[in-house]
């Protein structure tokens, strides 16, 4: 019997002594607001073997010590940023439009610089069919990276493209996240493509999952979606490389993207981007690229790109978000699938609508993580309150990442308004003044807003208690995930 109470002790002991490691290890966690450390401390303590086992999987912002020092050798052995994409075009910029390019110059150190011009794609398919026409025609590189990439008729006609691209002696390099793309990667087509003379790289390898965690977060995922034809164009955008059908997730088809087709010096930064993913997954110097001339100058808008993730700091996409909030005189349009913000963030959209801007974000009514449409709604209320015009887009997913700032400013890209975007995930996205291209994406935000049913402050009240209880619990746990 003392046999068994001692027994007891000694593992009322360790558990202990576990629970005072990880909340410590919770506590001095780097780069988190108080509120996630609160939360995880909460965890820990109220459910700690469920706390503990998720902190190992979850609780650090870990891509592994080996990802980390490839992708920052990667970077080294480029030429630097500043210089890739010819000199600064700052002084050109509307000087209240300044300080927005210089947040987005201290993420990568990519140069604000002019003489871009853009092309908003129609939809989904002319979007591939673009892609694969410009592929058709490319001379002497091309190289794309997407999170996900299907085996669907959009899927099949890019990797068809890049197989013709290699027979005819182009250079074709294909990389995709090994989580969003993990059956394709495992497929027949991708082998088929490696036969073809197409090189290939998977973006942050798995390896065994039960061993992952030990080096890294397995959710640190490569969400960017990069296409760079010839060092002269290039695509960016919310598209995968897949059908609007998008049969991984068919019941919440169609998915609605903006893709935009960019020249100019812009293109060479996100090649840059490009190479910085490649050469840290394998070993082949990219920088003879960079030696290419730039074409010549032509005119054009300023133009900046803006790639988040490991290697840069963690608050770079909502520093670039709230700068634009908070940038705003007449209009702010956001359309986004997932909005999970932290408080800063919300404060400033709630602030740009209580000092008279017209603030409208649009959502999709339905959404394919329950998660974050719970999380999404617990902050209607506040929102609305403020002003902030609220609408449901109810023609398919609406995945479109748009900002349009005063019919002048844009942002496209990759990145989402939740906190998996801009803690976890590598994002690439555009940052451009140009009125015209501005107003033609506004144009299209347009068509969004008016497939959407607004949202009212009555509608936010209506919902019950239980829901109420249930989208606020999900959007508490927010800072956890």
């Amino acid at each position: 019997m003392q046999d068994s109470a001692v027994l007891a002790w000694v593992f009322y002991a360790a558990h202990l002594s576990l629970q005072i490691i990880f909340v410590i290890r919770a506590l001095l966690r780097p780069h988190r607001e108080p509120a996630s450390r609160m939360a995880w401390v909460l965890v820990i303590l109220l459910a700690p073997v469920v706390g503990m086992l998720a902190y190992v999987l979850f609780g650090e912002v870990n891509l592994g010590r080996k990802a980390v020092e490839s992708l920052r050798a990667a970077v080294a052995a480029l030429p630097p940023a500043e210089g890739v994409a010819g000199p600064s075009a700052e002084a050109e910029l509307p000087e209240r439009h300044v300080p927005l390019f210089r947040v987005g110059q201290s993420v990568n150190h990519f140069l604000p610089v002019a003489g871009n011009r853009a092309e908003l794609l129609p939809d989904s398919a002319s979007a591939i069919a673009s892609m694969v026409k410009d592929i058709d025609a490319a001379r002497q590189s091309v190289h794309v990276l997407f999170y996900i990439w299907l085996d669907d008729a959009s899927g099949r006609s890019v990797m068809e493209a890049l197989k013709r691209a290699a027979a005819r002696g182009v250079t074709c390099r294909a990389m995709a996240d090994d989580l969003g793309s993990r059956a394709l990667i495992r497929s027949p087509f991708w082998r088929d493509m490696a036969a073809a003379g197409v090189r290939l790289a998977t973006a942050l390898p798995i390896g065994n999952p039960l061993l992952r965690p030990f080096k890294g977060r397995i959710d640190l995922r490569n969400h960017r979606k990069i296409v760079v034809i010839d060092n002269t164009i290039t695509y960016c955008g919310s598209q995968n490389c897949a059908d609007a059908a998008f049969a991984v997730k068919a019941k919440f088809a169609p998915w609605v993207d903006v893709m935009a087709r960019f020249e100019g010096p812009v293109v060479r930064q996100n090649q840059h981007l490009f190479a910085s993913n490649w050469m840290a997954q394998v070993e082949e110097d990219l920088a003879p690229l960079f030696a290419e001339p730039l074409p010549t100058p032509q005119p054009g808008f300023i133009a900046q790109v803006i790639g988040s993730g490991a290697g840069v700091r963690y608050s770079a996409m909502p520093e670039m978000f709230v700068a634009l909030m908070n940038a705003a005189r007449r209009d702010l349009v956001i359309t986004t699938p997932y909005y999970v913000p932290d408080e800063p963030l919300q404060a400033a959209l709630c602030s740009a609508a209580r000092r008279g801007v017209a603030t409208t974000i649009v959502f999709p009514k339905r959404n394919d993580s329950w998660i974050v449409a719970a999380a999404s709604r617990s902050y209607y209320h506040e929102l609305l309150e403020a002003g902030v015009e609220i609408r449901e887009y109810v023609g398919g997913l609406l995945h479109a990442k748009t900002l349009t700032l005063d019919g002048e400013v844009t942002l496209i890209g990759s990145a989402n308004i939740d906190r998996r975007s801009f803690e976890l995930n590598a994002e690439n996205n555009i940052l451009l003044y140009d009125p015209t291209f501005t107003r033609t994406l506004r144009a299209r935000q347009q068509v969004f807003l008016d497939a959407a049913t607004p949202v009212t402050q009555d509608d936010a009240d209506a919902f019950s208690a239980p829901r109420r209880l249930w989208n606020n619990t999900i959007a508490m746990l927010g800072p956890v995930l």
